[in-house]
């Protein structure tokens, strides 16, 4: 071990020193002796100085960015959830309108047609076997679903039950090749046969059974109705025709129809568990669309000018006479259209989200 006994002295001699030197520099101020080995000092490790605080401010601004960044970056990712969150709420709320005026105008058409429905709503599409156009819905047996029973929606006719499960049913659609459904023109007798095309998106076709009767566009088609009402019910909207082909020689004449229903977007849809009492014939259709009244098409005519009440010679015109009004000696015809009310359906209503036509 080295001997510090001898440094001892040394060391408190140079202490004693650098006091001497600090009180007389500090007493002697700008004139102090020493004055001019601070400036050389100053002058020499001031640069240092500089360039040490610039380093350290530097390195704070790059740690503050660096965490500045990591927040904003966590920020920005929560702002992005928050906005996938309000573009799912609103998505929420417009599909929740779309399905409640879907379902307003599903039971408009069950009160018109005095049609007993179970609401439901398509959750899936697929084919199976033997046909190539259905889908599935949340309803079965368990709320009073059973196979053959007319789908409807808010504007017509869907397609029939083919399979009922106790929570899910499978409805064959109006679009398939096998469906064949009865129909009837508006307001007239003949009846003919609609057949889906495989296209849910166009037309169905429609066969009239009597060659000689007329067929245009715009001619609305209902279902003529089944037995018992199974599989379809009388009444239900079907399409317009759209397109009339000429078939000479065929027994039968065939045009093609627009349904009213969009087969290609369904999502409310209704079961008819219990057809009407009645054929509500053409009750449920929509109102036509309105044609130009004649009045509007006539050209305006212009009007005669009345004639001065003076005459040429500044005299006044003797006063007009009006004819006497013209008594129809004929008697006046009554309308006896009292329409005849529908009955309601009557009946114990099937468990499930049963709703009477109104």
């Amino acid at each position: 071990m080295r001997d510090t006994r001898r440094a001892r002295p040394v060391l408190g001699v140079l202490l004693v020193a650098a006091m001497v030197v600090m009180t007389v520099d500090d007493r002697a101020g700008d004139a102090s002796p020493l004055n001019w080995l601070r400036v050389a000092a100053s002058s020499v490790f001031s640069p240092v100085e500089h360039a040490g605080g610039a380093v350290i401010i530097s390195m704070g601004e790059l740690l503050s960015a660096v965490t500045g960044a990591v927040d904003a970056r966590h920020r920005m990712k929560e702002l992005q959830e928050e906005n996938e969150r309000l573009k799912g709420q609103l998505a929420a709320q417009r599909l929740d309108r779309e399905r409640s005026a879907e379902l307003r105008e599903l039971l408009g058409l069950a009160g018109r047609g005095q049609y007993t429905i179970v609401t439901g709503q398509v959750v899936a599409r697929r084919g199976v076997p033997g046909f190539e156009d259905t889908v599935e819905i949340d309803v079965g047996t368990r709320d009073g679903v059973r196979s053959e029973m007319t789908v409807v929606n808010g504007h017509g006719l869907v397609g029939r039950v083919v399979r009922a499960g106790p929570a899910t049913s499978t409805v064959l659609l109006l679009s398939d090749p096998a469906s064949s459904v009865g129909a009837r023109l508006e307001g007239r007798k003949e009846i003919g046969v609609v057949q889906g095309t495989g296209q849910p998106g166009r037309r169905v076709r429609f066969r009239l059974l009597d060659t000689e009767a007329r067929l245009k566009v715009g001619a609305r088609l209902v279902s003529f109705g089944s037995k018992r009402g199974k599989p379809y019910v009388p009444g239900v909207p079907i399409g317009v025709i759209e397109r009339v082909e000429a078939t000479p020689g065929e027994l039968t004449r065939t045009a093609y129809a627009r349904p009213y229903a969009n087969l290609s977007a369904l999502d409310v849809v209704g079961v008819v568990v219990k057809g009407p009492r009645r054929d509500p014939r053409d009750a449920v259709l929509p109102p036509p669309p309105r044609k130009r009244s004649e009045a509007s098409e006539r050209p305006a005519t212009s009007r005669r000018p009345e004639a001065s009440e003076n005459d040429a010679g500044g005299r006044p015109a003797p006063p007009r006479r009006t004819p006497a009004p013209v008594r129809d000696g004929g008697a006046t015809d009554r309308a006896d259209g009292a329409g005849r009310a529908t009955e309601r359906a009557d009946g114990d209503p099937p468990n499930g989200r049963e709703v009477p036509g109104r």
